[in-house]
């Protein structure tokens, strides 16, 4: 059972030397920069509970209502700035590469996070809101690019597990715990700021020593360093029947590009308006950061002292002893589901079942504040009821986790055709940071008129999340990003077009590959296996 539950599913036969060290490890690096965004989302709002920022800055000095309008603007302007960065990517990643493009972005962070730290006293807040803009410019476009880069360089049956270390980085980055025993000073609350520039630099050294993916390459004509990168990455010679295959059908899908929409800068945008399967493809990958938002977890994220307030726990001390436990949760549930779940169990099962579990447990605990309401009779400690509505809360970390945090960023890498996948990302990562940019900017005016209404709200929407998923978006896991096409055609009802497509390809893949070994491809095959293997030979 243990055996078939960790099986891959693969399009065609696929040697073992596919699955090899290299590609994971270019992954990991890749994925270095999602721990910038999940540091952010960990140590902003601890940081700006700290008595000695509250203190230094004046806070203490404001109203409720006044240090509620400056929270929600110190955190969303980074959310904003990552709204318009996300479209940046768009004509770097056309233009000068995947690679190239996280260099850029990457240092554009790191540019950012050093701005901040000009902050005190004397300066105010300026260059606090101006280093966050700055930093969450180049993380909108690094949000753009991760994925894609990661989706092009995967094989389809790990294809999930690779782009699903993107959210490892995310989660890794989000176990940052603020010191509260340090003495509460200048240094304590700007501490924080500076290591957020350790995951930016690591993003920035590694992107010089990662290859250009393979399929960017091929479409910007330089075929040969397409196919080296290509070998590199599946650790194949260039002649080998899996990788002729592969060659093969990047070459089918960039044909077919070149005799439809083309591959100039405007052609995707000229795509969406004149093909309805593609913009429906854009619906579908920016409802999908909709519900995620609508999940309430950047609301948990970005004001976690605040959430866990509500609920009843307090003191400075126990709230961010709170939040830590909730990140150390988010990760160790993140590897279970990038090892054994969205390879396995699918993209669909994931978002739905996690929607079921997550809005029951959002039910719960907002029924116990209803009913409490410890806001409004504070105690030393957390009574039975509200230990329980805190078990419940994790069970929702637990829920949501292997489902709508990372799965929606796995989908949107892979449903889209590569003349119009870097264009479909910036649309997909622009949605992700509008709704989040909603959720950061009025969360804390939500709780103060909402109160336990605010659980209510982000239960309703997940359950309405459900038949999204159900009647709309079909399974994508181990289809080529090739053959996406044929996974959305109208003909196919979503539910069930993953297993008639799947069924096809492993027809098709194994004949191909039979023809291949006992001699009976086309010459133009042989010649394009012929030219490959001298190019990259004398690149080599």
């Amino acid at each position: 059972m243990g055996g078939n539950f960790l099986k891959k599913v693969e399009d065609r036969p696929t040697p073992k030397e596919v699955y090899n060290w290299k590609v994971y490890f270019v992954a990991a690096v890749a994925s270095s920069g999602a721990a910038t965004i999940g540091y952010d989302s960990a140590f902003i709002g601890g940081t700006l509970a700290l008595t000695s920022f509250r203190n230094e800055m004046g806070l203490d000095h404001m109203g409720t209502s006044r240090v509620n309008l400056l929270s929600a603007n110190i955190v969303s302007c980074y959310q904003a700035g990552a709204f318009f960065g996300s479209f940046l990517a768009y004509p770097a990643g056309h233009f000068l590469g995947r690679r190239i493009g996280l260099m850029i972005f990457s240092l554009l962070f790191v540019i950012g996070a050093g701005v901040m730290l000009a902050t005190d006293a004397g300066t105010g807040f300026g260059y606090l809101y101006g280093g966050r803009t700055v930093a969450g410019l180049g993380i909108g476009a690094i949000s753009n690019l991760i994925p894609i880069y990661l989706a092009e360089i995967s094989p389809p049956a790990i294809r999930g597990r690779l782009v699903g270390m993107w959210e490892i980085g995310w989660q890794i980055g989000g176990l940052y715990g603020i010191s509260t025993t340090m003495a509460e000073s200048h240094t304590q609350w700007l501490i924080p700021f500076a290591i957020q520039l350790i995951p930016g630099g690591l993003l920035t050294v590694g992107a010089f020593f990662l290859p250009e993916t393979p399929r960017w390459l091929i479409t910007n004509g330089k075929r040969s360093q397409g196919i080296k990168s290509l070998c590199f990455l599946r650790n194949l010679p260039a002649d080998h029947p899996y990788l002729l295959v592969e060659v093969q059908m990047i070459d089918q899908a960039l044909e077919e590009l070149k005799s439809s929409i083309g591959t100039k800068f405007s052609a995707p945008f000229k795509e969406v308006w004149q093909n309805k399967k593609i913009a429906y493809r854009f619906f579908l990958g920016g409802a999908l950061f909709f519900w995620q938002n609508g999940s309430g977890i950047n609301a948990i994220n970005y004001y976690s002292p605040t959430v866990f307030r509500n609920i009843g726990v307090t003191g400075t001390n126990t709230s961010l002893l709170t939040t830590g436990v909730f990140g150390a949760i988010k990760t160790v549930v993140t590897f279970i589901w990038i090892l054994f779940m969205i390879d396995q169990m699918g993209r669909r099962n994931l978002l739905m079942y996690g929607a079921l579990c997550g809005s029951i447990c959002l039910w719960v605990v907002g029924g116990y504040i209803a009913v409490a309401e410890p806001t409004e009779h504070p105690t030393n400690g957390l009574s039975s009821g509200g230990i329980a509505a805190m078990v419940f809360f994790y069970l929702y970390t637990v829920s949501y986790t292997p489902s709508w945090s990372g799965t929606p960023w796995v989908v949107n890498s892979e449903m889209f055709d590569q003349n119009v996948r870097t264009l479909a990302q910036a649309f997909a990562a622009s949605n992700n940071w509008l709704w989040n940019f909603l959720v950061a900017r009025f969360t804390p005016q939500m709780f103060a008129e909402m109160k336990y209404g605010v659980w209510f709200f982000f239960a309703s929407l997940q359950l309405l999340s459900i038949p999204f998923v159900y009647f709309l978006l079909p399974e994508t896991k181990s289809i080529p990003l090739e053959c996406m096409d044929m996974l959305f055609d109208k003909s196919l009802k979503p539910r069930h077009a993953h297993k008639e497509v799947i069924n096809r390809l492993q027809n098709t893949g194994e004949q191909i590959q039979v023809d291949i070994v006992e001699g009976n491809g086309t010459k133009h095959d042989a010649l394009h296996v012929e030219n490959d293997a001298l190019h990259v030979e004398r690149m080599a």
